[in-house]
């Protein structure tokens, strides 16, 4: 720099005949006369100059300097030089120096500089040596500054994307937990599975990327613009251009791919619930000799997705290639009109590699952005798939302000229900009207699709009546916590459902490890018998779903879970059909003998299951048709009859009778 720090008295002189007035008093006011360890007196740059001052002195001083040194080069010594002709000189020699451009204004002042250093008994290479020392110390703590903050940034996203990840999964677990029957209906399990799993993970990379390169990327960009700009203004239009066609081909590449990606997700949607249909029914493929034909499912559904990644993968290729060759005709460019400005003298080729230097930090940050927009469009998709699924307001909740029984007995009543699915318009049931005591048996039978399952499921509020009430303990089960509800429930589905664990994992489900109510359960449940049979007994093993164990067997499991639970009403919606006769009598036997004081509701297929209940309530059509004990319904009800009669005998009928 021209303003290094020092200016000796002689170039002082004769630099001051050059400068006008305000020149001068500009240079007095920011150099002072001092003695210095190589120099009796030269004059010193102050040390509390700002910036701004500094930038304008140094302007000022280079053209002054650089017409000084000409001067001297041409008559060998500052003798002509005087207050008279400085202007004409100065005049002529800065329009002979422009003709070459201003860097070699520059150049001709520092050239004197250095000679002036030199002369003073200034040891230039060491002035240059120390500088060198200074910045690239400065260089090397910005660079393990930059390491560490790499590391940080790195640990931070990583917890950042990971801890969304855990997040999403707990928020979409939790609502889906809250789904009632209907909702679950909205969407199917493999789609739900792949949206906690696929999904999530799309949006757990994004937001990594998104903290690793996007929060770093435009840092970079905006100081490489500020450098480039710095350096060379008049070749700024190049960088522009090429970001206008980076963004422009990304913009074009997004537009092709999305719709594709969001095709892609509900393929994979629909290949989880295809293999997921061929696994659980692999005993029943195999029965019908349909490999071929399950084969030939997966592998259309599997090629489908195949060809809508082929499609998105072969539109991304285009990209790196594409970003490359705008690269390298950018660095092309900047050198071709570099060079005619090297060749005019209006930059150095310093200048010229600098600038290609930072357009390559530009253009590599929008290429980092770019590479982002590879994995953000499937990100957005699996953020709205999420959502749909986040945003989906719960049929079935809680009322603001709860009710609860005085006294929870158990009593259950039906008082003029109605329910229709929310996507019909027929009801599947009608009017329905029972109640159900402590200490009885309230059976509910009808042909298929009467509606004998629906109203079981309607008291745990599984879905809610249409029109009506239910009655818990004479308080409309809307109004009472879910919680508490459920709690006093003891619910045995048509289909034993039982988890991977243990047999005594299964039956205590979700209660208390209590081996003597344990044991109670599976002796009332009829089950000890081939429990003591496995090599474990409680202890044994259960598969995913109870695939290791026989229909029967899984069957007198869910009942001992929910004798375990000890509730108030005890559901049994068809949970005997799997036992033979001699069991099923058993266990109703010794279900009378245990829970004599809760409410028992069974929904029954077959009449010998329900001849001693209390009450059998008769549906024909979601309708009931008749309510009454066995003797009353088979004089009264025709309904009743018909399907005591196709089942058991005349002479059955009069025995049980």
């Amino acid at each position: 720099s021209v303003t290094d720090g020092y200016y000796g008295i002689e170039e002082a002189e004769y630099t001051k005949m050059l400068m006008t007035d305000e020149e001068e008093a500009v240079f007095d006011k920011f150099y002072t006369v001092s003695e210095t360890e190589f120099a009796e007196e030269v004059y010193v740059l102050d040390e509390g100059i700002s910036e701004e001052e500094l930038a304008s002195l140094e302007t000022m001083l280079t053209e002054n300097t650089a017409v000084l040194s000409l001067y001297v080069n041409e008559n060998g010594s500052f003798e002509g030089l005087n207050e008279e002709n400085a202007v004409q000189i100065k005049e002529s020699k800065m329009a002979y120096l422009l003709t070459s451009g201003e860097e070699n204004v520059k150049n001709t002042a520092l050239t004197f500089m250095k000679n002036m250093y030199e002369e003073m008994g200034v040891d230039v290479n060491k002035m240059q040596i120390s500088y060198l020392k200074s910045k690239g110390l400065n260089m090397i703590i910005l660079a393990l500054a930059a390491m560490i903050a790499s590391i940080i940034s790195g640990f931070c996203a990583s917890k950042i994307s990971a801890s969304t990840g855990r997040d999403l999964r707990i928020k979409v677990f939790e609502k889906v937990l809250g789904f009632s029957n209907a909702e679950m209906n909205s969407f199917s399990t493999a789609s739900l599975i792949t949206r906690c799993t696929n999904d999530i993970q799309q949006i757990q990379q994004i937001t990594g990327m998104m903290f690793r390169i996007v929060m770093f990327a435009p840092v970079m960009a905006v100081g490489g613009i500020i450098m480039a700009v710095s350096t060379n203004v008049s070749l700024s239009w190049i960088i522009a251009l090429a970001v206008l066609v980076l963004l422009s081909l990304v913009g074009l590449l997004m537009c092709i791919a999305m719709p594709k990606f969001k095709i892609m997700q509900t393929l994979i949607d629909n290949l989880n619930l295809v293999a997921r249909e061929i696994l659980t029914g692999i005993p029943v493929i195999r029965a019908f000799s349909r490999e071929k034909f399950e084969e030939e499912r997966f592998d259309k559904a599997n090629a489908r997705l195949m060809k809508t990644q082929l499609f998105t993968n072969r539109t991304m290729t285009f990209m790196m290639p594409s970003m490359t060759l705008i690269m390298n005709g950018t660095a092309v460019l900047i050198v071709l009109m570099g060079a005619k400005g090297a060749n005019e003298g209006t930059m150095m080729v310093g200048d010229i590699m600098a600038f290609i230097s930072y357009a390559m930090h530009i253009i590599m940050s929008f290429m980092f952005i770019t590479m982002i927009s590879i994995m953000l469009p499937r990100a957005v998709i699996s953020a709205e798939r999420i959502e749909e699924v986040l945003k989906v307001e719960n049929e079935i909740k809680n009322a603001e302000a709860t009710v609860e029984p005085e006294k929870i007995i158990g009593k259950v009543e039906f008082r003029n229900v109605t329910f229709r699915y929310s996507d019909s318009d027929e009801n599947v049931l009608e009017n329905v009207s029972f109640t159900a005591m402590p200490g009885e048996t309230t059976a509910l039978i009808g042909s298929t699709g009467s509606g004998k399952s629906t109203a079981v499921s309607l008291i745990p509020r599984l879905y809610d009546v249409s029109e009506g009430a239910i009655l818990f303990d004479d308080v409309d089960i809307k109004d009472m916590d879910m919680k508490t509800l459920r709690k006093n429930i003891g619910f045995v589905p048509q289909k034993g459902i039982l988890f991977s664990g243990t047999i005594k994992s299964n039956i205590l489900f979700g209660e208390e490890d209590d081996e003597e109510l344990m044991k109670k359960a599976a002796q009332i449940a009829q089950a000890e018998e081939f429990i003591f049979t496995k090599e474990g007994n409680y202890e044994s093993h259960i598969a995913q779903g109870g695939v290791n164990v026989s229909g029967g067997q899984k069957q007198r499991l869910s009942i001992a879970r929910a004798i375990a639970r000890q509730p108030k009403v005890y559901i049994f919606d068809d949970s005997f059909s799997a036992l033979d006769y001699k069991t099923d009598k058993i266990l109703r036997k010794a279900l009378k003998e245990n829970v004599s004081n809760s409410t028992v509701i069974i929904v029954a297929q077959r009449i010998s299951t329900i001849l001693h209940a209390e009450k059998i309530v008769v549906l024909d059509d979601g309708k009931v048709v008749g309510v009454g004990t066995h003797d009353e319904l088979m004089k009264n009800c025709e309904v009743y009859r018909q399907i005591a009669l196709s089942q058991l005998s005349q002479k059955e009928l009069g025995e049980n009778e």
